[in-house]
């Protein structure tokens, strides 16, 4: 999923762009107003995260051209306004969600990702395969090869995550505040726990090996080339 950030401050521009990337998402991010229309109009975005005090054109009036346009790409105001007339504003403008600054990030990103599941139409999958390995969604079951596999509730959520973002290379960070739904401390080794013991019931008597650690960078779950 591509976003597109329009803040004019350093710090919460790179604080933004940081958080966002470690949580998965390709981000852009322009520092004005100008260079930020200029960027919602070219280029196609999942999400737009506008800041409404910018030094050159206002937010409002981006997403008011936008709009003009037929650009509807959902829109998330950002801004240190936050008196009742200006959220009601924004509202009324068609923004599709606004969060005052300071803002906590574990915030942000849940209404981010609650605007991206709006804007995908539903479907309904009931099982996820890779190999031999296939989870049985409804019934929250795992096999491989036919042999049934127990996991705890955090070892399934884990294992779905891995299969439905398959070959992707998952930061801690991402894995983290997708599975426990915090952020990422670099001091513990929770989820190389969670990712040693999922290995051993998912990899350990079978082939291929699908859990794969990427040196510095994550964990991913793929079939290895060649097979």
């Amino acid at each position: 999923m591509k976003l597109l950030i329009v803040e004019d401050e350093v710090k919460t521009g790179e604080y933004l762009q940081q958080g966002l990337r470690e949580s998965g998402f390709v981000v852009d991010w322009a520092r004005n107003g100008l260079d930020g229309h200029h960027h919602a109009m070219i280029a196609p975005y999942d999400l737009i995260v506008l800041d409404v005090m910018l030094p050159d054109i206002d937010g409002w009036r981006i997403h008011r051209s936008l709009r003009e346009s037929g650009n509807n790409t959902p829109v998330l105001f950002l801004t240190a306004r936050d008196a009742v007339e200006d959220r009601v504003k924004g509202l009324e403008l068609g923004a599709d969600d606004y969060l005052v600054k300071p803002f906590v990030f574990t915030e942000l990103l849940a209404r981010v990702r609650t605007l991206l599941r709006r804007g995908r139409a539903p479907t309904q999958i009931d099982q996820l395969e890779v190999a031999d390995l296939v989870l049985d969604l409804p019934r929250r079951r795992a096999t491989r090869a036919g042999t049934r596999i127990n996991l705890s509730s955090k070892e399934f959520a884990l294992l779905e995550l891995l299969i439905r973002r398959q070959g992707e290379v998952l930061p801690r960070s991402l894995i983290a505040s997708q599975v426990w739904d915090m952020n990422f401390d670099s001091d513990t080794n929770v989820i190389d726990v969670a990712i040693r013991r999922l290995r051993a019931k998912v990899d350990d008597g079978f082939e291929p090996k699908l859990i794969q650690t990427v040196r510095g960078m994550g964990y991913t779950l793929d079939v290895p080339d060649g097979r």
